[in-house]
């Protein structure tokens, strides 16, 4: 890697040097600016009054962050793998929305995306330990997957029938026109949403409805246990933020010498 690449490295990637943590702190304020422009650009007053300012704005950011993206992919030796990770396709999010609004109006206003860029706060002003405490909640979530499908095709499985049951019981007279729309209703009462709009009359239907209700507080722990179960099988971790040069992978163990992603030296 170049003189030139290394330095643009640790300006970007790196929060550990004062250059560093100053172009992230920028940043940071660059992204939640530009996030008020777009949210402004939506409010009928301003847009009407301040539509042309809210553009030139708007571009201005775009092309700045489109700077700060070519930079990005060239100081890493394996761009590709840095496009693929989770801030390089929210880095493309962040500018893609505008070019596309030249051809698609209103595609402008997903720029709000943005928003996931100032993440990053963790590792600027040194909060390595959320950062590590986010790793081992995607590490549980990963680990538990299989049972949340399983449990989540489990209760596709009872909306059916329970919404079944309810057109059965209910029928068209009292608003259950559809199966597909008594699942809705299973849905809606099974997530303890409840919004009203389809209610049981009878009180066959409305004891029904009690039962949906009561699996409704026990089908939402399930999940929560599921993750909580892992979280407390993962050993502690001790991380830090440092980037790597290959593919600007950030999270590694405090002692690691080569990146847990690409395998490059650190």
């Amino acid at each position: 890697m170049s003189r030139l690449k290394e330095e643009l490295h640790q300006i970007i990637f790196e929060a550990d040097t004062p250059a560093g943590k100053w172009f992230d702190t920028i940043l940071i304020g660059t992204i939640l600016a530009s996030v008020l422009v777009v949210m402004l650009d939506s409010v009928q007053p301003f847009t009407s009054q301040y539509g042309p300012l809210l553009d030139q704005l708007e571009w201005a950011f775009t092309i700045l962050f489109t700077i700060e993206y070519v930079f990005r992919l060239y100081c890493v030796r394996k761009p590709l793998r840095y496009a693929a990770s989770f801030f390089g396709v929210v880095d493309l999010l962040a500018i893609l929305p505008t070019y596309l609004s030249l051809f698609i109006p209103g595609t402008k206003y997903l720029t709000v995306i943005r928003v996931l860029r100032v993440l990053r706060v963790f590792r600027v002003f040194k909060l390595v330990t959320y950062l590590q405490e986010a790793h081992q909640l995607r590490a549980a979530l990963h680990a538990s997957r299989r049972k949340i499908t399983v449990f989540l095709f489990s209760v596709a499985v009872l909306v059916v029938v329970l919404g079944s049951l309810m057109y059965v019981v209910e029928g068209e007279r009292n608003g259950f026109s559809s199966i597909p729309l008594s699942i809705y209703w299973a849905v809606v009462t099974l997530t303890t949403v409840g919004y009203g709009d389809i209610a049981p009359n009878t009180p066959l239907g409305q004891a029904l409805a009690a039962i949906v209700m009561v699996l409704g507080y026990g089908i939402i722990a399930v999940p929560t246990g599921i993750v909580t179960a892992e979280l407390t099988r993962l050993p502690p971790v001790d991380e830090t933020t440092q980037a790597c040069p290959s593919c600007a992978c950030e999270i590694h163990a405090r002692d690691a010498l080569f990146c847990r992603r690409c395998g490059a030296r650190l």
